[in-house]
């Protein structure tokens, strides 16, 4: 397993020396934000810097190319500007789910309000849904069924926080918060995450039926 928090060092002094004070935000999301890592598991990273620019972009990625366990990298990288203006219903999930390293997204969670994590819900049940019909006519992907089960565990993240008035950073914190249909979703999700065969027929259904009826009834 990667020491994260030496290689966050590393990463760090990296990206000083290619932007300086230019550097507004760092974070890490995903597994390694969470502490769920495993040998298999991306390391999210966040950066915003003042501004964005197409050189920026090269100079990021020549700087990454410099990093320990390159292959595992992922991320964001933007401008202040842009996250400032970015569509606010994206913003829930994405706040929320970064660990901050260096600087705050405060200024940024701060224009997300209750219609748009209720939008945030929408569009995520919507698009788990269309895929999931997708699949099961056209790709009939098992690969495809995990990443929507993991989609729709990121919706009832929204919903358990719509509920609760908090946010539940790791999947298991919210099965004892959530619907027992919402629950299959989420236990579903932490099976298939760590390797438990696809029932395909079966999750597809089951995720169809769920995605079909918040929809029906969430109008």
């Amino acid at each position: 397993m990667i020491a994260i928090s030496v290689w966050q060092q590393i990463f760090l002094q990296k990206l000083h020396e290619a932007f300086g004070d230019r550097v507004w935000f760092v974070g890490l999301q995903g597994s390694y934000g969470r502490g769920e890592a495993t040998e298999a598991s991306d390391i999210d990273m966040v950066v915003i810097l003042d501004e964005l620019s197409a050189i920026d972009i090269h100079t990021y990625n020549a700087m990454l190319d410099t990093m320990p366990h390159r292959e595992l990298i992922c991320g964001f990288f933007s401008g202040r500007e842009e996250i400032l203006n970015w569509e606010p219903s994206d913003l829930f999930q994405f706040c929320n789910d970064t660990t901050p390293i260096k600087g705050s997204l405060d200024e940024v969670l701060a224009v997300v309000d209750e219609a748009d994590i209720n939008r945030a819900i929408k569009i995520g049940v919507c698009n788990v849904f269309h895929g999931c019909v997708h699949n099961m006519l056209y790709e009939k992907s098992e690969a495809v069924l995990r990443e929507l089960y993991k989609s729709a565990s990121f919706v009832v993240q929204a919903i358990a926080f719509r509920q609760a008035g908090r946010y539940f950073r790791r999947q298991k914190d919210l099965l004892p918060v959530v619907s027992d249909e919402e629950r299959f979703i989420v236990e579903t999700f932490i099976s298939l995450k760590h390797g438990e065969a696809v029932a395909f027929t079966l999750l597809s259904e089951r995720l169809f039926a769920w995605a079909k009826k918040w929809i029906s009834e969430n109008n």
